[in-house]
């Protein structure tokens, strides 16, 4: 659903997720933004990471900012490093967690840019620490660091796109990718808290676990009005027009649904194994997500049932929505940036 919600979104950051989890064409808008780091179906084996290798690219800059990434003439080792070049003092990340990381990229090769979510319009990196679902560069370079450190990272093709490359980005099956990460926070991959009660007539939801949630609609017409009803109250910071926003969600359709006591979701987050995220508030998805989570706070969740004319109107998306549905969402907003 990544592309009909770009009728939805626009996805600032980096992609991450394997080819497996998505297909490219469903991430059209992605590249406007920053480059793709989605991962080849198969590839070689994943080389054990090493802190050192020879050559090795130049790193300078103040930590927290873009960092300046020069590489080598002589060619890459077929090494996958993973060095921490200034060390930080928060906890250590863990395999399973969800790490909010800034990061600038280069092709070795030519020394092409790749990005950096400094650049203007871009914005932090959600990466599923050890995902298998996420590149190695990326997943496994996060695993065991500190938050707040500044980590360079030295991606053979095995360790990034493989042997399929990616055009989009223009990286061939045989470059090696630099990329510095600066690592930020571990963050909540849902709401966390007692979710309150939802009157009988709207859907209902379970979401429990850290995956596609349970949404049941009623036997009865659904509202002509956008419903924003917040089931679990953030205690983050308030959600702000034009902000990016990082969330898990899970979507379906009220009429096909109706009666039915669990709904056939035609979309989630947790199928991909990260966030969702975009720009709120700035037309860069469908009316009822702007108006409905502009205000609410980091760390709520969110049931929004919304009217065909703040959704897709009087268009079909695929076969999965007709025409003139009423869509039922339920959302956990997890980050801003």
């Amino acid at each position: 659903m990544r592309r009909r919600l770009a009728a939805l979104l626009i996805l600032p950051a980096l992609v991450l997720t394997a080819c497996g989890g998505g297909d490219d064409s469903k991430k059209k808008d992605d590249a406007a933004s920053s480059p793709s780091a989605s991962a080849p179906p198969s590839q070689a084996p994943v080389p054990k990471p090493v802190d050192t290798a020879s050559p090795l690219p130049k790193v300078t800059g103040a930590d927290g900012k873009k960092a300046t990434i020069t590489a080598p003439k002589e060619k890459p080792s077929d090494k996958f490093v993973v060095k921490t070049l200034d060390k930080g003092d928060g906890a250590t990340v863990k395999s399973g967690e969800l790490v909010m990381a800034n990061f600038t990229g280069k092709i070795w090769q030519g020394n092409k840019e790749l990005g950096s979510s400094y650049d203007k319009g871009a914005s932090p990196q959600l990466i599923p620490a050890g995902a298998k679902t996420v590149i190695p560069a990326f997943a496994d370079a996060v695993v065991g660091q500190k938050i707040g450190s500044r980590v360079l990272v030295v991606a053979p093709p095995a360790a990034a796109f493989g042997s399929a490359g990616s055009q989009q980005l223009g990286v061939t099956g045989t470059d090696t990718l630099i990329f510095v990460l600066d690592i930020k926070e571990v963050i909540p991959k849902r709401a966390q808290g007692t979710q309150s009660s939802i009157p009988s007539d709207l859907p209902q939801i379970k979401a429990d676990k850290d995956a596609p949630a349970t949404i049941s609609v009623p036997k009865n017409d659904p509202p002509k009005e956008l419903v924003d009803k917040v089931l679990i109250e953030g205690k983050g910071a308030t959600v702000k027009n034009g902000q990016t926003v990082y969330m898990q969600y899970s979507g379906a359709t009220w009429k096909p649904n109706e009666g039915k006591p669990e709904a056939t979701l035609f979309d989630s987050s947790w199928k991909t194994g990260s966030p969702f995220a975009t720009v709120i508030g700035q037309g860069q998805v469908i009316e009822g997500w702007d108006k409905g989570l502009v205000g609410k706070k980091v760390g709520s969740r969110v049931l929004l049932v919304i009217p065909p004319a703040l959704g897709y109107k009087d268009q079909a998306q695929g076969d999965t929505i007709p025409a003139n549905s009423t869509l039922v969402f339920v959302v956990d907003i997890v980050a801003t940036a």
